[in-house]
C-alpha cells in the first residue's frame, strides 16, 4: 500500500488523540485578569456570573436576547429556593445590559438585585467577607444608584420620590427631602464624585462602603440665620445616597416593590459611627469620597483666577476690603481651630494637599476644624495682619459669645511665606519697635486724621492674640526675600492698587508728615516693600521674639542637596527662614511651595497631634 494513502487515516488518529480539556501556561497577570474580570472593569461579566449563565443554559440567549435571559433568570430567583449566586449574576448582567442599552430601569434593577444579595433577610446569611463577590456587588449597587437617578443633564444625580419602572414591574420610592438640609442650607447639584478622575492631588482617600458617593453644593435658605456663619461659599459637602428595601428577596417575588431613598452627609471623621447605616441588625459603613469632593470643589472655585488679581487689585467693590475668614465646615464646639494663611499671589487652594491628608486622619479630624484666611496679598503686611487679627477675634466672639468652648482658646495658626509674617504678628509684643522703624515722632504728634492715627496704632502696636496657642511657619521670609531686591520687583510693586483706607493714610503721612518719616523718600508701601531685606519694618519684626507661652515651629524649604545654611527655595534663603527659639525646625528638600511636600505635611500632622495631646 502506498504511503500517501495513510495520510487521511493518520490525521483522524491525531485528531482523536487531542484532549478536549487541557491547560496552557500563561503569564500570571493574564491568569489573574481572567479570574478577576467583572462588568465594572471590562465589557464582560465575571467568571462566577458566566458560570451561572452556563448552569441555566442561558449563555447564548443572553448574547442574542439579553432581556429574555434576564427574565428567565429572574423567574428562577423568585422561586422557592433563591440562591445568592443567581442574585449576584442578575445584578452584574443587569448592569451590563443597562450600559449596552442605556435603559435606566436595568441600572435600578442591578442595584436592587445587588442589595438583595448583600442584605438577605433571615434565615439566609449575608456573603462571607472573603467572598470576592461582596465588594463587586457593593460597587454595582453604588454605581446602579448613581446611574438610575441621573438627572437630565447626564451628570448630576436627582434624588426624589416617585414610581420607577423595573424590567419586571415597578418600585415605589419614598425620599425624605430633609436629608438634603445641612447647616441651615439646602444641598443641591448632587455630583457623582466616583466618576471623577482627580489631578493635582497624589493621594485619594475614601471610606469604602455602601451607597453612591456624591458632592453637593450648599445653598443658604432665604432668611436663615446660618447665612453669616463664616462657611466658605465654595464648600462642597460629601453626601451618600442609600436605597433601602425591607425584605428584598421576598419583595422580588412580586411586581410592585417598595423602597426608601436616604441621603447622609459626612460626619466628623471616618472613625465615627455616624458615617454608617444600619441594615437589619448590621451596621454598615457608607461609601464616602472626601478627596474627590475636595478636588471637585477646588475645580469649580474661582480662587485660582483670583490669585493674581487679588495681588494687584486690592480695592474691591466700592473700595471695600475683601479679606475673609472662611470655615471649611460648620463650626463644631469642642474642636480646635487650625487657621491656614496663604502666601503672596496665592489662595486657599494651595493648601489642598495638606488639607487632604489632615482631614482624612481620624485623629486629626476628631480634634480639629480648619479655617482659611484669604486676603489681598499686595497690601502692606502690617495692614493684612490687622485684618487677620480682627477676623479671628470677630469669629471667636460670634461663634462663642459666652466663652463656653475652651478649644477655641487653643487655636493653631499656620502661615506659608508672607502668611507666616502675618502669623508672627499675631504672637508678639511689639511695643513701639514696629512704629519706630518708620517714624521719628510719637504717634500722638503726627498731623493726621483720627482714622489714620487709629489705623497706625492698630497696625504698628500689636499684642499677642490671647487664643492663639501655637504657630507653624512654612518657608517664611522673616528677613525678607532676595527676589524683592530686583528692579522688576520695584516695577511690579508700582502696579499694585491699595485699598482706599491705606491710600488715605499714606496721603496723610506723605503730605503733612514727611519730616516725621525715618525715610522721607518713601512712597506707597506694599507687601513687596515689606518683604525687602532692607525694609526697616521687616528688620524690626525679625528682632521681636515670639511671646512666652506660645509654641512655635518652622518648616524650611531648601532646593537641591547642597549645604542647608547656604541654600534657598527659589524665593527665600534658609538664613531668612530660620528663626531662633522655635521648638522644632524641619528642613525639607523642596521649592518654595513646601506645603505640598509630603515631609512638610507629615510634620504639620505630627505637630497637630502633639498639640491635641498637650494641656
Amino acid at each position: 500500500m502506498r504511503w500517501w494513502l495513510w495520510v487521511p487515516f493518520c490525521c483522524v488518529l491525531t485528531a482523536c488523540a487531542t484532549t478536549p480539556v487541557g491547560v496552557v501556561k500563561v503569564d500570571p497577570r493574564e491568569a489573574h485578569s481572567d479570574l478577576t474580570r467583572n462588568v465594572l472593569a471590562s465589557n464582560e461579566p465575571s467568571r462566577v456570573t458566566a458560570n451561572v449563565l452556563q448552569e441555566h443554559n442561558l449563555a447564548e440567549l443572553y448574547e442574542d436576547e439579553p432581556e429574555k435571559a434576564l427574565g428567565a433568570l429572574h423567574v428562577h430567583v423568585t422561586g422557592d429556593a433563591v440562591r445568592g449566586s443567581a442574585l449576584f449574576a442578575l445584578a452584574e448582567l443587569s448592569f451590563l445590559h443597562a450600559e449596552r442599552s442605556n435603559k435606566p430601569s436595568y441600572y435600578l434593577a442591578a442595584a436592587i438585585y445587588a442589595f438583595a444579595f448583600l442584605f438577605p433577610e433571615a434565615p439566609a446569611a449575608p456573603p462571607d467577607p472573603f467572598d470576592s463577590r461582596l465588594r463587586l456587588a457593593t460597587d454595582i449597587y453604588n454605581r446602579g444608584i448613581t446611574e438610575a437617578f441621573k438627572a437630565a443633564d447626564g451628570f448630576h444625580v436627582e434624588l426624589r420620590s416617585g414610581t420607577y419602572s423595573l424590567p419586571f414591574g415597578e418600585i415605589g420610592i419614598a425620599f425624605d427631602e430633609t436629608g438634603l438640609l445641612w447647616a441651615g442650607r439646602r444641598l443641591t447639584d448632587l455630583a457623582p464624585v466616583a466618576e471623577l478622575k482627580i489631578r493635582g492631588l497624589k493621594t485619594r482617600y475614601l471610606q469604602p462602603g455602601v451607597g453612591a458617593p456624591l458632592a453637593a453644593t450648599p445653598v443658604v435658605l432665604p432668611g436663615d440665620a446660618f447665612a453669616d456663619d463664616f462657611l466658605s461659599l465654595s464648600t462642597k459637602v460629601p453626601v451618600t445616597a442609600f436605597l433601602r428595601l425591607e425584605r428584598p428577596r421576598s419583595q422580588l417575588k412580586g411586581s410592585r416593590l417598595e423602597g426608601t431613598l436616604e441621603a447622609y452627609t459626612l460626619r466628623t471623621t471616618f472613625a465615627s459611627d455616624e458615617n454608617t447605616v444600619i441594615v437589619g441588625d448590621r451596621r454598615v459603613p457608607l461609601e464616602i469620597e472626601t478627596t474627590a469632593t475636595l478636588a471637585y470643589a477646588l475645580a469649580e472655585s474661582p480662587i485660582w483666577e483670583q490669585e493674581l488679581s487679588r495681588f494687584f487689585d486690592n480695592l474691591g467693590m466700592g473700595g471695600r476690603q475683601r479679606a475673609t475668614l472662611a470655615l471649611g465646615e460648620p463650626y463644631r464646639p469642642g474642636k480646635i481651630p487650625v487657621v491656614l494663611v496663604h502666601g503672596t499671589a496665592s489662595s486657599v487652594g494651595r493648601w489642598a494637599a495638606m488639607l487632604n491628608r489632615l482631614v482624612n486622619d481620624p485623629r486629626i479630624a476628631r480634634r480639629y476644624q480648619f479655617w482659611f484666611f484669604t486676603y489681598e496679598t499686595g497690601n502692606p503686611i502690617g495692614y493684612s495682619a490687622l485684618l487677620l487679627r480682627d477676623a479671628l477675634k470677630n469669629a471667636v466672639q460670634r461663634l462663642d459669645p459666652d466663652g463656653q468652648d475652651p478649644e477655641l482658646q487653643r487655636m493653631v495658626v499656620i502661615g506659608h511665606s508672607q502668611g507666616g509674617l502675618l502669623t508672627k504678628l499675631l504672637v508678639i509684643h511689639s511695643g513701639s519697635r514696629l512704629y519706630d522703624a518708620s517714624f521719628k515722632r510719637p504717634l500722638d504728634e503726627l498731623d493726621v486724621s483720627e482714622n489714620t492715627r487709629e489705623l497706625l496704632r492698630r497696625a504698628r502696636f500689636v499684642e499677642p492674640v490671647p487664643f492663639v496657642e501655637r504657630v507653624i511657619f512654612l518657608a517664611t521670609p522673616h528677613r525678607g526675600s532676595y527676589l524683592t531686591l530686583s528692579r522688576i520687583s520695584a516695577w511690579i510693586a508700582g502696579l499694585i492698587k491699595l485699598p482706599f483706607r491705606v491710600v488715605g493714610a499714606t496721603t496723610d503721612l506723605l503730605t503733612r508728615n514727611r519730616d516725621a518719616l525715618v525715610d522721607p523718600d518713601i512712597r506707597t508701601v506694599t507687601s513687596l516693600d515689606h518683604m525687602n531685606p532692607r525694609s526697616r519694618f521687616l528688620q524690626a519684626l525679625a528682632s521681636i521674639p515670639i511671646a512666652s507661652g506660645v509654641h512655635s515651629h518652622s518648616i524650611i524649604a531648601v532646593k537641591g542637596d547642597g549645604p542647608v545654611e547656604d541654600g534657598h527655595d527659589g524665593v527665600v534663603k534658609y538664613a531668612s527662614a530660620h528663626l531662633d527659639g522655635v521648638e522644632s525646625e524641619l528642613v525639607v528638600r523642596s521649592d518654595h511651595s513646601v506645603q505640598w511636600a509630603p515631609e512638610a505635611i507629615e510634620e504639620v500632622r505630627r505637630i497637630l497631634l502633639l498639640h491635641a495631646e498637650s494641656q
